[in-house]
């Protein structure tokens, strides 16, 4: 390092904070997305490899649900944890770390020759991805002081995030079927690079504030997570009533048990406890658990369903999956725009009903069933799931009230991913056998719909927002 660059590395150091880098808009905001934007590919791209990650390195399906719940268990468990980290060391300084760690990751999952090492890299990734997540947003605020242009990059951030999101599985089918599974980790490199690059040269820091991590709190929620996975991952295979299997279910129940009771004596816990006792606010953290049980649980499935009952290749199968994930996308975008007349409750109400219906259409799929009826019914599905979900925040976020906004946000999407890591492992189960994939998939479809209908019923009950929110 150069004496110019250590002199300001020292002076951000000592006060926490720099002046404006310099920089226009579209630099900063490609810095800032280039980690959402892997974070949230590796969530999806995985699911269409698995299928030849499978084949060629002789993993069984436990094995292979290891290999997508490795990633999202890190990334769930410490996302509160990865927050307080941000606040107490400094945003610009965890996100970098956060960035590197996934890099390296990265690379380890494309250099990876066996299940082992490929599920180990897995949970380091979830690890770093769980470091730089809660970092980029507020990075990314702090970065620009003019009201309309931070609305227009918050903006423009997620629509980069929602349109990568829909095209995850093409980009994975069409790497996997032209370079072989390990170029969707091998693309990460130059990604993270160019984002930290970019990070450093213009993005300032933000004043790191003296807080305490709640470390306690967040290694009781992760053993019991773990626990848990175990649990639903490798029942299957180990038999349930194996001593392993049921010792970890049982220290999953103490493990959160635990959790529970600390969280109520602490003096400071992670989600103040007075938010839970808010029906609309524990209704719409389940309705979200429940949402990405559905949405992540059912990529899972297709992914795999495309390729081995249809006969799709790689890319085909991400193909055919692009319409169907369009519809998250144009979900938000509906919502985005007529929100201002419908309110929340209502549309939460119809789209999650939605939702329920077009999954359980498919409940009956055969090998005579056409794709295009297929794509349009989860498709539907989706686009009801892409009106819910930023409806739920909506509600969520009103329930917890200004006072409580950041914590809720954080408890929000912690939660979803915990959904995601759940759905993923139950679907496991629901696809054990893989020598009938159609019967898995009738369970799949089955489990799915249940979910939305049981969300549509919490948010009649429980979700009563009559206001409109600000778009």
């Amino acid at each position: 390092m150069s004496s110019d660059a250590a002199s300001a590395q020292a002076a951000e150091d000592a006060d926490g904070q720099e002046t404006d880098p310099g920089g226009g808009p579209g630099l900063k905001l490609a810095a800032l997305a280039a980690g959402f934007v892997m974070a949230t590919v590796d969530a999806t791209v995985v699911n269409i490899a698995g299928a030849k990650i499978r084949t060629l390195l002789r993993l069984n399906f436990s094995e292979l649900t290891w290999v997508i719940d490795g990633y999202v268990l890190t990334f769930a468990s410490l996302l509160l944890l990865a927050g307080s980290l941000a606040n107490r060391f400094g945003a610009k300084r965890i996100y970098l770390q956060g960035m590197a760690v996934f890099v390296v990751a990265s690379a380890a999952c494309g250099f990876a020759s066996n299940g082992p090492a490929l599920i180990t890299a897995r949970f380091v990734q979830g690890a770093g991805a769980a470091l730089f997540m809660p970092a980029s947003l507020t990075l990314l605020t702090n970065s620009f002081t003019d009201p309309k242009l931070r609305t227009r990059m918050v903006g423009l951030w997620t629509a980069i995030v929602s349109t990568f999101t829909a095209l995850g599985p093409v980009i994975g089918g069409v790497l996997v079927g032209t370079l072989g599974w390990r170029s969707i980790f091998m693309l990460n490199l130059p990604i993270g690079v160019a984002g930290i690059l970019l990070t450093r040269r213009y993005i300032a820091a933000i004043p790191a504030q003296r807080v305490r991590p709640r470390v306690l709190g967040n290694f009781l929620g992760v053993l019991g997570l773990v626990a848990l996975s175990f649990t639903l991952i490798e029942g299957p295979s180990f038999g349930w009533s194996s001593v392993s299997v049921l010792l970890s279910g049982a220290a999953a129940v103490v493990l959160i048990g635990a959790l529970v009771v600390q969280q109520r004596r602490s003096s400071a816990p992670i989600v103040p406890l007075a938010l839970f006792r808010e029906p609309r606010f524990t209704a719409a953290n389940v309705v979200g658990f429940l949402i990405n049980f559905g949405l992540m649980g059912g990529i899972f499935m297709l992914g795999l369903f495309l390729q081995n009952a249809r006969g799709a290749s790689p890319s085909l199968a991400g193909l055919q999956m692009l319409p169907m994930m369009a519809g998250p996308l144009l979900g938000n975008l509906m919502f985005a725009r007529y929100s201002h007349r419908w309110g929340v409750r209502r549309p939460l109400i119809v789209a999650l009903s939605l939702a329920c219906a077009a999954t359980a259409a498919l409940i009956g799929i055969s090998g005579a069933t056409p794709y295009w009826m297929l794509a349009v019914a989860v498709g539907i599905a989706n686009f009801g799931i892409g009106v819910s979900t930023p409806a739920m925040t909506f509600a969520l976020m009103e329930s917890a009230g200004a006072e409580h906004a950041n914590i809720a946000s954080s408890m929000l999407n912690t939660n979803r991913q915990f959904g995601g890591l759940v759905g993923v492992a139950v679907i496991g189960i629901a696809l054990a056998n893989p020598g009938n994939w159609y019967a898995g998939a009738h369970t799949s479809f089955l489990i799915t719909a249940a979910c939305y209908g049981a969300a549509a019923l919490l948010t009649l009950k429980y979700v009563s927002v009559a206001g409109r929110p600000r778009v």
